[in-house]
């Protein structure tokens, strides 16, 4: 499966970037890396759809972009270069195996993250990592549901979870999770590829769902099928604008709000299943 990375250079560059990336992750573009000109945003080649790029509408900011194909390795190669440690506080530290261990941290979270999303550095996966620790999760079960490169499932088992599944529709992501878990010593999450079908007969205490507005509203009803009562879930991938639509949406199902924090435009929310 081949990745495509469209560089946008935005001018000038905020609201424009926040706009620009709202309406691109409607698209099927999978995650997105800011710079000093715009951003970087990645998609599965079989997912581009040019039109839509070409009229995503007319906007009082300038913008333009260029498309190039990812190899895995070069890849790996811009991810060792660029790669920097990412603390969430003194709680947890996302580091790659060359980086010294670090210190006065709760918990340390060794990744290689290959084609897979999902390095700590994006605001929704610090804002999750965040908010795990605010939980209880000793002898829970947990599910991951869009794992990418299973760092929010190697920090619930080191947090306490008793069984955790990891399920992403990305065979990268699905590889990605099993080989930095193995990197972790972390032996009781389970990962499957493919979507939330595969939640049909599970059940789980706490639900960890970081992928995308349009992708949480359309599986939302499967997560709440598959939450045990009193069950909490974490729902984050959005904008702070897209909360009023996931909170109807939640609310709908039965589920009561219990928290919500928003970094960099970027939103959380925390829900608890009372029906």
């Amino acid at each position: 499966m081949k990745y495509l990375s469209c560089h946008f250079t935005v001018e000038p560059l905020q609201p424009g970037s926040d706009i620009l990336i709202a309406l691109l992750g409607d698209t099927g573009f999978e995650s997105f890396v800011n710079t000093d000109t715009g951003f970087d945003a990645f998609i599965q080649e079989d997912q581009l759809n040019m039109d839509e790029i070409k009229h995503l509408g007319d906007f009082d900011f300038n913008y333009s972009y260029t498309i190039e194909e990812i190899e895995q390795k070069n890849w790996n190669e811009e991810w060792e270069k660029n790669f920097e440690p990412v603390y969430v506080e003194d709680k947890c530290c996302i580091r790659a195996p060359f980086h010294p261990v670090p210190q006065h941290v709760q918990q340390d979270i060794l990744i290689i993250p290959k084609m897979s999303f999902g390095t700590g550095h994006h605001d929704t996966t610090w804002l999750m990592s965040e908010a795990l620790f605010s939980l209880e999760l000793k002898n829970k079960r947990v599910l991951d549901m869009g794992c990418g490169t299973g760092v929010l499932a190697i920090l619930a088992e080191k947090l306490g979870a008793a069984d955790i599944l990891a399920i992403d529709i990305d065979e990268w992501s699905y590889e990605n999770s099993i080989e930095n878990c193995a990197l972790n010593s972390c032996f009781k999450i389970k990962v499957k590829q493919g979507d939330s079908t595969l939640l049909k007969n599970e059940s789980f205490d706490v639900i960890i769902a970081n992928i995308n507005r349009n992708v949480l509203l359309s599986d939302m009803e499967a997560y709440v099928q598959s939450l045990n009562k009193s069950g909490c879930i974490l729902f984050s991938g959005f904008f702070e604008s897209d909360i009023p639509e996931l909170q109807k949406k939640a609310v709908s199902l039965g589920l009561q709000q219990s928290y919500q924090k928003v970094k960099n435009n970027w939103a959380m929310l925390q829900f608890r299943l009372i029906s």
